[in-house]
């Protein structure tokens, strides 16, 4: 996902890129679709992304999970949330 948009405003691009290349260059082989969180409005081009998952591309773990949300993956959600170290805290 590539974010965009201004300040306080968030709007990703869901895009294929080279895991040599940053995100954030703005050099991408190809946008899927887009992401917008204040309007809660997604639009996936269903087709392309899973040709890409089929020649072996990896989905990020927010990725992933909109991907199985939409019904593109058949798999369980990703936890993204950080877990607390218990035992860092009793020590």
């Amino acid at each position: 996902m590539h974010r965009t948009g201004k300040k306080n405003s968030p709007f990703f691009k869901v895009i294929v890129n080279d895991k040599r290349r940053s995100a954030a260059s703005g050099r991408f082989l190809e946008e899927l679709g887009y992401y917008n969180p204040i309007k809660k409005e997604k639009s996936l081009n269903k087709e392309r992304i899973s040709y890409w998952l089929k020649q072996g591309a990896q989905a990020s773990g927010t990725m992933h999970n909109m991907l199985v949300e939409a019904g593109l993956i058949d798999a369980k959600k990703i936890a993204k949330h950080k877990k607390k170290k218990v035992e860092a805290e009793k020590k």
